[in-house]
């Protein structure tokens, strides 16, 4: 798989890259944004009805917020019969995850060390 943009640290973002990492980030920003898709990621595919209880929130702040991530391309959703399932969009995610890291540290295997976990 080709990633979509290089790592931040490894060289200058052209404009079109940065606009689509922010979007990302910026999804993520959002701390009931961030816990929804933890609760998505959770799990292979969540039926929205599932997510309300847990969220805490109302229906419609919900339902705006899975709108949110999924635009940002970090969940998809099928709708069968009256529901919507989501899942996650690992792609995604991997690309949001390595534009933060440092090629050098992560092909050394020095990223465990400097974080103080062992390999």
């Amino acid at each position: 798989m080709q990633d979509c943009c290089p790592a931040v640290l490894a060289a200058p973002l052209r404009p079109g890259e940065a606009d689509e990492l922010a979007a990302g980030f910026a999804a993520l920003a959002d701390p009931g944004r961030l816990r929804l898709l933890s609760l998505v990621a959770a799990q292979p595919e969540v039926c929205a009805c599932a997510l309300v209880e847990p969220l805490g929130k109302s229906q419609p702040t919900v339902s705006h917020h899975l709108r949110v991530l999924s635009e940002a391309g970090l969940i998809e959703s099928e709708k069968r019969g009256r529901w919507v399932w989501y899942r996650v969009v690992p792609e995604r995610l991997d690309s949001l995850r390595e534009a933060l890291v440092n090629p050098e540290i992560a092909s050394s295997g020095r990223r465990a060390q400097l974080s103080g976990r062992r390999t």
